[in-house]
């Protein structure tokens, strides 16, 4: 009898309290074929809501626990409980060395349209890409991974050969229970071939791949013996009688099949495109469309990107700093070496819990409530861990006395206290004489506005490194009071200052006592506190709002605000005196009871939407406004208030950088109150424009952060049907605008109707949808969701043709499907978008210099960590390598991934970005011993390289090198 084992950290964990002969006699029965490791990641990940970087992450510490402990590699992956699938974790895995895997839950029309053609094996192409992968991918052909429906097209039959009986277990299957005896083995043998007959007429080949098992099974010695017995007398007299069956059956895994196949199945065809959205069809005969796990749960998924940046960061720091010491040889860091060293192991611990989130009921927030806490609570702790850890390793590389390293002398800006609760931010004052470092965790220059918490206005910024002062304002914070009265504090101040941050590098700032009001800020305010106050003593020039429409303005462009909403109207572009509609608007979904839930979206046709606004338009009322506009030399914004309901912000820059100031920057705070409050509600923000993108809208979606699709609406199918999943971005377009929303966490979107891009926020569905978790989803959080909004020219000499003709796949010389695209150019985002992107999905890093206990603390003006790499290349990661002996110490070598991501030549402004590695690449301070290029997980070694200038990226490619320090 032969198994599969999949996800590496429930294996860890028997792994962690099993006896040495245990742990040997699984050596033994994988190395004698009997045990097959699929996929090998730390988990099965949802392919939905993923993001590029923890996919990576969790496939190398699952390959690498793999390889380290049982010394295999990974050969198939296992894919079959993900709601829906794309092309990301194919090309993940073929990067990573495998032959094959399989996946399950597509939308059962697919499942049709593929049985119709014998079409059970693919290749799967990414949308760039016309290079055929190595990696063949198996659909199982009907709905589900259950005995029930793997044996073969009718359930009751199936059903028939499960042969698990457990006294006081009553089941479907335990009442069609029938043990095969001499009398029936004739009778049962012909019909269990009969089924899989029926299977081998779906593909050109004949070989059929059956899975024996079921959720929570095998878990009583008697289930083993059980099926085994049946089983084994089947296949026996099967096989001894071949005049009858002309069949061979046996026990085998996932690698067995894959090559059987290539010996009988040498014209597979290739796919394009993806398996979203995921529609069942068995539990009430009708559609049920899985486009509501996209968004459920939303501060859980804004928090695991957070800890995907915040690890990320800790992984380039200690890998970069730790060596950086070693190297020295100076015998004076050997202590901070070691406390260094004694971090590594809640780097493991950070790593794993990120890897745990990717699970497909975890990231996708469909597990009980009890459980997405624990969840929560993992990723809130690992983040702790990680910061201090950046602490550590920044306050090595940026305090030259090493005898202030064991001090919490730099710590960061933000306080992650609690689980659930807001992040706080550390004051800063110059009469401490505070200084600011900011770690710049990308390897590419940037921009950036820098927020900091003050208890004075009397300040100014200092740039250590390039020995001036720099651009500030000073904000206020406003407080609501319940009776609707304003308070500006007069102790608590935002600091804004613009900080230029060369590649990889942390960079100091000095704050210095300093009088000047031009740098404070101009309040539009009205019901404000200091109205009794003299002109002298005001902090801020406050204002009343004046009737009308509103508007805010920089170099770039200038936004029209309705008065009445408070909700932007209209952006007008200055350098194409062109304005266009862009109208923002909030509203909901009214939920279908026990059809919309956790994992389903099925809104109530017969309910019109929501008008959510309208219960907190008048909250108060004293309240004769509810919009606040703050400005001043960096940034203009204006906030409305449906308290506690929506606090919705809309800033724009003034600084000397185009994508800075040609972006507009959202940011709702979204608080769904307690239960039964917005039951049933599916929260959206709509952005409704005057882009012609179809009669058949249309429209685009990132993929996992990494790759981009085409979506076009099906007119005959319903929203829930047309709501698609987002990581990072989406954007609509015509032939002569493109307008882009980046969002820094998972979640649905739609362009139901012409001009309209959507996403959805929040969701509260009070009852179950039937699909796994038996309750509601009513653990809504306050959540701050951060958007940047791009609106583009199409500036390239051949203008976007459109395609209105459906997403259907259609047969190219019977030996490809694809989208039917009449245009065959693949979208890509814009430059500006692309950077906008990363920098909200991986900002700066904060930190403060604590003097109030040591005086006068020398501080670096910088720390550069490379030098001269090449901007059109992001750094995914540089990942320490656990040492081979000692498992909870680091190693001197890392594996540097690598992506080369893609954009378009047609949209918005350009600026060269060189992809090209030289000879003058290199990390400031540090000795490459040995640079080898392997596969995506380190698990095969290609080739030595002779240095940084021998690495090659194509355009969208991944890979990944192995240093030794």
């Amino acid at each position: 009898m032969t198994f599969i084992w999949t996800e590496i950290s429930f294996l860890n964990a028997w792994w962690e309290r099993s006896h040495p002969v245990k742990q040997k006699a699984l050596k033994k029965l994988i190395k004698e074929g009997r045990l097959e490791i699929t996929t090998g990641g730390w988990v099965m990940p949802d392919e939905a809501c993923t993001h590029i970087y923890a996919l990576i992450d969790q496939f190398i510490e699952g390959h690498s626990w793999v390889k380290n402990n049982l010394g295999i590699t990974p050969k198939t992956g296992w894919s079959i409980d993900p709601f829906g699938h794309g092309p990301t974790v194919p090309y993940l895995l073929d990067k990573s060395g495998l032959e094959g895997t399989i996946i399950q839950r597509i939308h059962y029309a697919w499942k049709q349209w593929l049985a119709q053609r014998q079409i059970e094996e693919f290749f799967w192409i990414p949308g760039w890409s016309t290079k055929k992968p190595s990696l063949i991918v198996h659909n199982q052909p009907f709905d589900i991974y259950s005995i029930k429906s793997t044996c073969g097209p009718h359930p009751s039959i199936c059903l028939s050969f499960d042969f698990r009986k457990i006294p006081g277990e009553y089941s479907e299957y335990t009442a069609k229970h029938e043990e095969i005896t001499d009398q029936n083995l004739h009778s049962k043998s012909k019909t269990l071939i009969e089924e899989y007959n029926r299977i081998g007429s779906l593909t050109p080949h004949n070989v059929v791949l059956v899975p024996l098992g079921d959720d929570f099974r095998y878990d009583y010695d008697v289930e083993f013996d059980a099926q085994y017995i049946n089983y084994m007398k089947m296949f026996n007299y099967i096989n001894s009688h071949k005049e009858l069956f002309n069949a061979d059956v046996q026990f085998g895994t996932p690698l067995d099949y894959f090559n059987a196949i290539k010996e009988r199945h040498a014209n597979i065809p290739t796919l394009k495109g993806d398996f979203f959205v995921y529609s069942d069809i068995f539990s009430e005969g009708k559609p049920a469309y899985w486009s509501g796990y996209y968004t459920t749960r939303p501060y859980l998924k804004i928090l695991a990107r957070q800890f995907e940046h915040q690890l990320r960061t800790s992984e380039i720091l200690f890998t970069l700093v730790s060596n950086y010491i070693k190297q020295s040889h100076d015998h004076r860091l050997v202590s901070t070496e070691k406390r260094l060293e004694k971090s590594y192991e809640q780097l493991i611990n950070a790593r794993r819990n990120l890897g745990l989130f990717q699970h497909h009921d975890a990231i996708t927030g469909t597990s009980k409530a009890t459980v997405m806490y624990d969840y929560g609570t993992k990723l809130f702790t690992s983040i702790y861990h990680c910061i201090r850890l950046q602490e550590a390793a920044l306050t090595a590389i940026m305090l030259p006395n090493e005898n202030l390293h064991a001090q919490s002398i730099l710590q960061s800006e933000s306080e992650w206290e609690t689980y659930g609760k807001p992040v706080k931010k550390l004051h800063v004052s110059h009469i401490d004489k505070k200084k600011v470092v900011i770690f710049n965790p990308l390897a590419e220059t940037r921009t950036e506005v820098i927020n900091v918490r003050s208890n004075t206005t009397n300040i100014r910024v200092f740039d250590n490194r390039l020995k001036e002062y720099v651009q500030y304002q000073i904000t206020p914070n406003i407080d609501i009071k319940e009776n609707g009265k304003r308070v500006i504090s007069d102790s608590n101040f935002d600091l804004l200052f613009v900080a230029q941050l060369p590649p990889l590098t942390s960079v100091s700032f000095s704050l210095e006592e300093y009088t000047n009001k031009s740098h404070h800020c101009e309040v539009f305010c009205n019901n404000c506190n200091d109205d009794l106050k003299a002109d002298s003593e005001k902090l801020f020039n406050i204002k009343k709002m004046m009737p009308g429409d509103i508007q805010l303005e920089n170099s770039m462009m200038t936004l029209l605000i309705n008065r009445n909403t408070g909700f932007m109207r209209q952006i007008y572009r200055k350098d194409i005196r062109k304005r266009n509609v862009v109208e923002m608007q909030f509203g909901a979904y009214q939920s279908a009871q026990r059809h919309s839930g956790a994992y389903l979206f099925m809104p109530d046709y017969d309910s019109p939407e929501k008008s959510v606004l309208h219960p907190y338009s008048n909250w108060n009322s004293l309240q004769d406004d509810n919009i606040i506009i703050v400005s001043g030399p960096i940034s203009t914004e204006i906030t409305t208030m449906y308290l506690p309901f929506l606090v919705h912000t809309v800033r724009i820059y003034n600084v000397d950088d185009p994508s800075l100031s040609r972006g507009v920057y959202i940011e709702n705070i979204v608080d769904f109150e307690n239960p039964p409050k917005n039951r049933e509600t599916e929260l959206f923000m709509r952005i409704q424009t005057d882009i012609q993108n179809g009669d058949v809208p249309e429209y685009y979606t990132d993929q996992n952060g990494f790759q981009y699709q085409k979506r076009v609406k099906v007119e005959k199918l319903g929203i829930e049907a047309n709501y698609y999943p987002i990581t990072t971005m989406a954007w609509m377009q015509d032939e002569e605008t493109r307008l882009t929303l980046i969002t820094n966490h998972a979640q649905g979107s739609a362009a139901y109707e012409p001009g309209r891009l959507e996403v959805m926020l929040d969701r509260r569905t009070l009852y179950d949808d039937f699909r796994g978790i038996g309750e509601g989803v009513v653990d809504n959080k306050p959540t701050i969701f951060q958007n940047w909004l791009l609106l583009e020219t199409m500036t390239g000499t051949e203008r976007t043709k459109r395609d209105t003709s459906g997403r259907s796949f259609v047969h190219i010389n019977e030996r490809h499907f694809s989208p039917n695209q009449k245009d065959s150019r693949y979208e890509l985002p814009s430059q500006t978008a692309d950077y906008l992107s990363r920098t909200l999905n991986y900002p700066v890093n904060t930190y403060l210099i604590d003097t109030s206990e040591v005086a006068d603390v020398e501080v670096k003006s910088h720390q550069s960590f490379i030098q001269n790499f090449p901007p059109g290349v992001h750094l995914v990661t540089m990942r320490t390598i656990t040492d081979d002996i000692l498992e909870q110490f680091p190693s001197s070598s890392c594996y540097m991934v690598l992506h080369k991501p893609g954009y378009s030549c047609s949209v918005g402004g350009m600026s060269k970005k060189s992809g090209i590695f030289t000879s003058k690449t290199r990390f400031s301070g540090l000795h490459i011993n040995n640079l080898t290029s392997v596969s995506l997980t380190g698990l095969k070694t290609f080739k030595s390289l002779s240095g940084l200038h021998d690495i090659k990226l194509d355009p969208m490619e991944v890979k990944t090198y192995k240093i030794r320090f």
